[in-house]
């Protein structure tokens, strides 16, 4: 991103995760615009939470891609988040109602940047 570090107090993030194709260095990227202490504020869908939706969605996912622009149904949200060195302080991860658990599981919070 063409901005300085530690330019913004916040950030946001909404269903972009399961798309971009390095979401480590986009991460990576967020961590070094965000001030210190600055928020991500995310909602994203991703792996869900039982491993019975877990199947399905891995059975899925080549499909899933193929079709939606690279979405992958796959991506531990709450694991890439910390692994990119944020603090997650607020986190609801649930089953988005009117949509198959295999794409509705979503997770919804606020991370910190160090």
């Amino acid at each position: 991103m063409p901005f300085p570090d530690d330019s913004y107090d916040a950030a946001l993030s909404t269903w972009t995760m399961c798309t971009i194709p390095d979401v480590a260095a986009a991460l990576g990227e967020l961590r070094r615009v965000l001030k210190p202490g600055g928020t991500l504020h995310f909602v994203e869908h991703g792996l869900a939470p039982d491993e019975r939706v877990r199947r399905w969605q891995r059975r899925l996912e080549p499909m899933q891609k193929r079709l939606f622009g690279g979405c992958h149904l796959t991506r531990p949200i709450v694991d890439l988040l910390t692994t990119a060195g944020f603090t997650i302080t607020e986190l609801d991860v649930f089953y988005e109602k009117g949509t198959p658990k295999c794409g509705g599981a979503d997770s919804l919070g606020i991370a910190l940047s160090p």
